[in-house]
């Protein structure tokens, strides 16, 4: 019987190692390469929305969610507000889990499936080739957009889900264990002058979210949770396939944070890839078709929620179109479970 073919995976967060854990459960040869280490903090909404039960089970991922809290509720807040404008349920529960637990546990099940995991280790050739998964999160640009994150504990939240809305940024506030509570946004660049967490806070006071940036100074921050992403751009479309090329994640698309679903995606695109992989390992199929077979599956999975998400996105950060928004909160005219089914 002739041996698998390797599969090699460049970036190791959620697409890369919920893949290489679910290859190597079917004995395929598989090499990681992460540019960074774990555990360590990211800048990530630690709030997963539409991950169905079935990419789950396919991904073998119940045990490392098994904590994770069920959050089925959401508080919508504009401006300098003290209280929500109106709070809704969620059409389904989402999960709240962090990413420095999270991606500590799948490297660690994937090292003990065999997986060879190459940790601070930065592939600087990207060149397409057979067996080259390439799942390195988000591509930087010219974008003007930064995110920002941290870690509060002793903090009351009015919902499950606290979203806020400034002039040219948002935030969300998220339970992720008992006394942990994430706060991350995303925000137009501005010239700030401040470090570590006081950026974050700068940047609420800059967007006129005041009162929440009282609140947060009212909390414990944890220093050694904040980190920053700067240049950050978004995709409204998947690519077209390109000769070679198998790119999973936030490398083949990437949704902006307002939709909770950026984690769901990122597992997702995995699960689009197994089969295809698999196949291609065995000998069943070529790599020029399995990439093909993949990026047809990610358009086709992911074009309906781009598109949403590149309509509703503006709405989340400019004031004029945020007083409409909040307009259709207050009578309850706003299609939550319509937008819901459209992004995920």
């Amino acid at each position: 019987m002739t041996a698998p073919l390797p599969i090699e995976i460049i970036g190791g967060g959620l697409a890369g190692l919920s893949l290489g854990l679910a290859l190597r459960r079917a004995n395929i040869p598989v090499t990681l390469y992460e540019a960074g280490h774990y555990p360590r903090h990211r800048v990530c909404g630690e709030f997963i929305t539409g991950l169905a039960p079935a990419t789950i089970a396919r991904l073998g991922l119940a045990p490392h969610l098994a904590d994770a809290l069920h959050h089925r509720s959401v508080a919508w807040f504009f401006g300098a507000d003290h209280a929500p404008s109106r709070r809704q349920q969620l059409p389904a529960p989402a999960l709240g889990l962090s990413r420095h637990a999270l991606d500590a546990r799948l490297a660690e099940a994937f090292v003990a499936a065999g997986g060879q995991l190459h940790t601070n280790t930065r592939i600087t050739d990207l060149a397409p080739r057979p067996g080259r998964v390439v799942t390195t999160g988000r591509r930087r640009s010219g974008a003007r957009w930064l995110g920002l994150k941290f870690h509060v504990h002793s903090l009351a939240l009015a919902d499950d889900l606290e979203l806020h809305l400034g002039n040219q940024g948002y935030i969300g506030l998220t339970r992720v264990a008992a006394d942990t509570v994430n706060v991350s946004g995303l925000f137009a660049r501005r010239s700030l002058c401040a470090r570590g967490p006081n950026l974050l806070l700068g940047y609420l006071q800059a967007a006129g979210l005041t009162a929440l940036c009282a609140r947060l100074g009212q909390a414990r921050i944890d220093p050694a949770t904040f980190c920053a992403v700067a240049a950050v751009d978004f995709d409204f479309t998947v690519p077209p396939p390109l000769p070679d090329v198998l790119s999973l994640g936030d490398a083949a698309a990437m949704i902006p944070p307002f939709t909770g679903n950026g984690m769901a995606m990122a597992f997702q695109s995995a699960e689009a890839a197994l089969d295809p992989l698999l196949a291609y390992s065995i000998g069943e199929t070529t790599w020029s078709f399995a990439g093909q077979t993949v990026a047809r599956t990610l358009r086709r999975r992911f074009r309906c929620r781009l598109a949403t998400a590149s309509l509703l996105h503006p709405f989340l950060l400019t004031p004029a179109l945020q007083r409409f928004l909040r307009l259709l909160n207050r009578t309850q005219l706003l299609p939550l479970r319509p937008l819901y089914a459209a992004l995920h």
